[in-house]
């Protein structure tokens, strides 16, 4: 690891100065379980670290039945998860949480550290870069690509967004505030992620030196949300496919539907096909099943990720009828 300058401010203003407006120039330091390992392997070498955890204004959770759910930056995964109006009113949240299986991970993990993460590509993880590209050249189409996007791959990107919480808070409808030198600005979580269409771009909106502070979530009193995740093993592991559904009920039919993909594109994937299936209809297995297939039309396997496409499928089946209360066993 490089040698590297450390500060600790105590405000967002302080902070943001300090980032400097270069890219690599500095980085934000939260829980720090993904930026240290990239420093490790010198993926990324800023000369000054950013600790964020001192801010108390990127603390605290809260929740009212009207404005909904807000959640600091640098609150923890352990410290969300432990909520008694989170586990009552969002479980898509709960279960997304429960699937990070690393006791070290969930105490020092931030929320906002969460959806900032890199990409577990491990082309990029070698230096290659978001595009993973050699004298021009993809080395995810011939290569290993195992574990890569089935979904918004017709680019030169192709890795997956590897944030285990978007997909839900995508799902529901959160926001997000930012911070930089000339203000703040909230825009909406699905607008926070981008997928890179050169060398240089970034997988999120945020500039070198802005801090994501604070989500916001709306109230879920009058929803079923759920997520299902399919992945390896049950220990540390990321998903391989994993979806994410909040269904509004009107009368004897679904009213309105989010679905959300998560690990199967550059960016947590909104399936308006999948949503566009359970409208009006009463949620079934047929239903369901009829989301998972509509969730995944137009998927484009490369040669050694097809299987990933049966998983989406049955992540977003099984999230819809674990959100209506009819999981399967």
């Amino acid at each position: 690891m490089r040698a590297f300058e450390y500060a600790n401010p105590t405000s967002v203003q302080d902070a943001v100065r300090l980032l400097g407006s270069n890219e690599g120039e500095s980085a934000v330091l939260a829980g720090g379980t993904d930026l240290l390992s990239l420093m490790k392997d010198y993926v990324v070498t800023p000369g000054r670290l950013v600790n964020i955890k001192s801010i108390e204004d990127l603390r605290g959770v809260s929740y009212d039945s009207d404005a909904g759910l807000s959640i600091g930056a640098v609150v923890t995964l352990d410290e969300l998860a432990a909520q008694t109006f989170v586990q009552t009113h969002y479980p898509a949240l709960i279960q997304a949480l429960d699937g990070i299986r690393s006791a070290q991970i969930q105490a020092a993990g931030t929320v906002g550290g969460d959806l900032c993460q890199r990409p577990r590509c491990w082309y990029f993880r070698r230096g290659f870069g978001l595009l993973a590209q050699m004298n021009g050249k993809s080395m995810v189409a011939d290569g290993d690509n195992r574990y890569h996007a089935i979904l918004g791959n017709d680019g030169p990107a192709q890795f997956v967004n590897a944030s285990s919480l978007a997909p839900a808070l995508i799902a529901l409808g959160a926001k997000v505030t930012i911070q930089g030198v000339s203000g703040s600005r909230e825009i909406a979580l699905e607008e926070f992620f981008q997928t890179p269409g050169s060398q240089g771009e970034r997988e999120n909106v945020l500039a070198p030196n802005e801090i994501l502070t604070r989500i916001v979530v709306p109230a879920a009193s009058g929803t079923q949300n759920a997520t299902y995740e399919v992945r390896e093993k049950e220990a540390l592991d990321w998903p391989l496919a994993a979806a994410s559904v909040s269904l509004t009920h009107n009368g004897g039919g679904v009213g309105q539907a989010r679905v959300v993909l998560g690990h199967v594109a550059p960016v947590p994937w909104v399936s308006e096909k999948a949503a566009m299936a359970l409208q009006g209809k009463a949620v079934t297995r047929e239903s369901a099943e009829a989301a998972g297939a509509a969730a995944v039309e137009g998927a484009r396997a490369l040669s050694r990720n097809k299987y990933k496409i049966q998983l989406a499928r049955v992540a977003v089946k099984r999230a819809v009828l674990r959100a209506a209360g009819m999981e399967e066993s």
